[in-house]
């Protein structure tokens, strides 16, 4: 009589389980996309700044490159139009800071109170910063600043009985008027960010400040302010970087330098340099010395937010 014997076990099929090979699948799909990103970033961000360091070291003469020091850096830094550039996008940064900072906070303070058409209002105040940079400047330049009773502002004031100005021609307030251009083009997207950060803030706070008595103002330093703290940090920091790449508004509002100088910006000047005076080297040196300014104010504000 034959014997039965037990068929013998299967043994597991050798190789990688599909579990695990759904997830190598997975981490690979993730790095494609991570390289391309990377590549993006090393081609249009990191080698340009690698390049303008390097070039910041050189002289170029004719088609032929020489390595030179710190010279370019010696002979910007000599150039008096340097320092008026620096006080001029520092004088603009900090006017943009009191104007450009404040109000969007204030009017997104105000749309918050609405209770109707809060979605048109938000569709107006964000309108500008739909426009094209360049339009929004032009309709200021050719309708807002036109010195001639014309110009809207310069009817406002006539009408209030006040004297006119200049503006874009006046040394005095080429400043104030490219703020105020530059705050009413950006500022949509700070209001919204502010409407978002305020609408989390809990009604109870403001229920029991209004019990204790304060007014508008009390409610909004004692409660507002301290409630939107890191938001109101980042924008600040966010702002001053931006700012001090100040551009476009000179470009186009004061033709550039402007009356006197009154209009020309670091960015400016480097603009100047390289595609003006065909100083591509000194452009660079200069690039690089904003590029350690920015730096540097952004290792001090890391620093002390990580502290607080």
């Amino acid at each position: 009589m034959a014997v039965m014997t037990a068929p013998a076990p299967v043994k597991a099929e050798a190789g990688v389980s599909p579990k695990s090979r759904r997830k190598i699948r997975d981490n690979l799909t993730g790095h494609a996309f991570l390289i391309g990103a990377v590549l993006c970033f090393a081609l249009f961000m990191w080698y340009p700044m690698i390049r303008g360091l390097v070039m910041s070291f050189q002289r170029t003469r004719r088609g032929v490159t020489t390595w030179v020091g710190w010279d370019n850096y010696l002979r910007i830094i000599d150039d008096p139009s340097f320092w008026v550039a620096w006080k001029n996008t520092f004088y603009f940064t900090g006017l943009a800071l009191i104007v450009g900072f404040a109000v969007p906070f204030f009017v997104a303070i105000v749309l918050n109170e609405f209770r109707h058409a809060k979605g048109y209002l938000r569709v107006l105040v964000y309108l500008p910063v739909m426009l094209p940079p360049a339009s929004a400047l032009f309709l200021f330049k050719y309708y807002a600043y036109d010195p001639s009773e014309a110009g809207l502002f310069n009817a406002i004031l006539t009408s209030l009985h006040l004297p006119t100005s200049e503006w874009m021609q006046s040394t005095t307030m080429t400043m104030p008027a490219m703020v105020i251009a530059s705050t009413w083009m950006n500022m949509g997207g700070a209001v919204l960010i502010y409407l978002a950060s305020l609408q989390n803030i809990s009604g109870d706070l403001y229920e029991a400040a209004e019990l204790d008595g304060a007014g508008i103002w009390k409610r909004i330093w004692h409660v507002t302010i301290p409630q939107t703290r890191l938001i109101l940090a980042l924008l600040a920091m966010m702002q001053i970087v931006a700012t001090m790449q100040l551009f476009i508004e000179p470009l186009i509002l004061a033709n550039g330098a402007g009356t006197q100088d009154s209009a020309t910006s670091v960015a400016y000047l480097i603009y100047q340099h390289g595609f003006f005076q065909n100083d591509l080297n000194g452009a660079a040196a200069l690039g690089v010395i904003m590029l350690v300014v920015l730096a540097a104010f952004s290792a001090v504000y890391l620093r002390l937010s990580t502290k607080d």
